[in-house]
């Protein structure tokens, strides 16, 4: 059972020159309803902005810190040997995404490619060896649109088949732009949020009966994504975290599970395992084409490159995008750590140590089919007068 309650005083600090009322998301007063989570600088409170340079809201919801078990016990329906041993995990206080992030905020930044071309080309906001910590890559655009709209690319739906990489430089440019720090979740951070204070399969407990109000999953889903949150949420106020999507994280999967950390005391960011290889990275919470067993907190998948991609026409295959199912039902959120880390600690965040990925994406900047730019506060207003 995690040991706390939402309404809960964590010990958590968070070093700020600003007081609380001036950091968004932490109000100095308690609210006098909804969630909220009790810090030293005030209460941890969900809060809604407008991502800057674009019409894109985002909303995030306070997860309080607490211990709980990562993984499922053998007797567990749907176990599998990657969830094993179970483990305790202490996980520090952070804020979450209450929904998958959707084309309206994953279109900005598909579009920054031919803005930072321009830049490039124009010799505006120069990526240099000293700045070079705040560059990111832009996606490419898409060859061949039809396999990643396969099912339509309304607004509200949750953004598909991004790859993991895509997904950490998403995030690099959400925090450059925002001024916070924002990344994928760990698999701790994630099965923590999901189980929204439960010891269960899923959040309101181990019987699949109830799924269908929380979840769309291969029962109810008509073989298609759905908008965002159109099932209820759980106990901390998060959509869709079984079913619809499954959702990258920063982990490399193994089948060999949590062997490595058994009888260690440990927290969440010590529990990752720190991607090396391009393939399989994992990711989480089951997609609408999969069975009640697959949508557990627990469950996860790794991904294979030469399937997902089988379809990309491009030589070399896209590090930003997969073209093939079951990537057609891959997405992500974003969480933001109250405790953020020093910018050069969290460049493994937004790039993983992979030498082939990171010599694929050098390689096609050289060759002028990639492009990099810089993502700070000032990038929206150099976007705006570009145009």
């Amino acid at each position: 059972m995690h040991k706390f309650a939402l309404t809960l005083a964590v010990a958590a600090t968070m070093v700020v020159s600003a007081s609380a009322a001036e950091v968004v998301g932490i109000s100095p007063n308690k609210p006098e309803s909804g969630p909220y989570v009790k810090i030293d600088s005030g209460f941890m409170v969900p809060y809604e902005i407008t991502i800057p340079g674009t019409e894109a809201k985002l909303k995030m919801i306070p997860i309080p810190g607490g211990t709980f078990k990562l993984g499922s016990p053998e007797s567990e329906a749907g176990h599998t040997a990657a969830e094993a041993p179970q483990i305790e995990v202490e996980v520090p206080p952070f804020w979450m995404a209450e929904h998958e992030t959707t084309w309206k905020q994953y279109k900005p930044y598909m579009e920054l490619y031919e803005s930072f071309k321009e830049f490039q080309a124009g010799g505006v906001r120069a990526v240099t060896d000293e700045n070079r910590i705040d560059a990111i890559t832009a996606p490419t655009p898409l060859y061949e649109p039809s396999f990643t709209y396969e099912h339509g690319e309304d607004p509200e739906l949750p953004a598909a088949t991004m790859t993991n990489y895509a997904a950490r430089q998403y995030t690099k440019w959400l925090s450059g732009v925002t001024g916070n720090q924002y990344r994928l979740p760990s698999e701790a951070e994630w099965e923590y949020a999901a189980l929204g204070g439960a010891d269960t399969a899923y959040h309101f407990g181990d019987d699949p009966a109830k799924l269908e109000e929380y979840a769309w999953f291969v029962d109810n889903s008509d073989e298609e994504p759905h908008l965002v949150k159109g099932k209820k949420p759980n106990q901390y106020g998060l959509y869709d975290m079984h079913g619809n999507m499954w959702e990258w994280v920063l982990d490399q999967y193994s089948e060999e599970g949590f062997a490595r950390l058994e009888g260690k005391k440990l927290k969440a960011l010590d529990t990752v395992a720190w991607p090396n290889e391009p393939e399989p990275l994992m990711v989480k919470g089951g997609g609408w084409d999969d069975d009640a067993e697959h949508v557990r907190a627990a469950a996860k998948m790794g991904s294979e490159d030469e399937d997902w991609k089988e379809e990309d026409p491009n030589i070399p295959l896209s590090p930003w995008w997969f073209t093939s199912y079951p990537s057609t039902m891959v997405g992500f959120r974003v969480i933001r750590p109250l405790e953020e880390l020093p910018k050069k600690e969290a460049a493994k965040f937004y790039v993983p140590e992979i030498e082939f990925l990171n010599l694929d994406v050098s390689d096609r900047l050289l060759e002028g089919r990639g492009v990099l730019g810089l993502v700070d506060p000032e990038l929206p207003a150099a976007l705006k007068e570009d145009k």
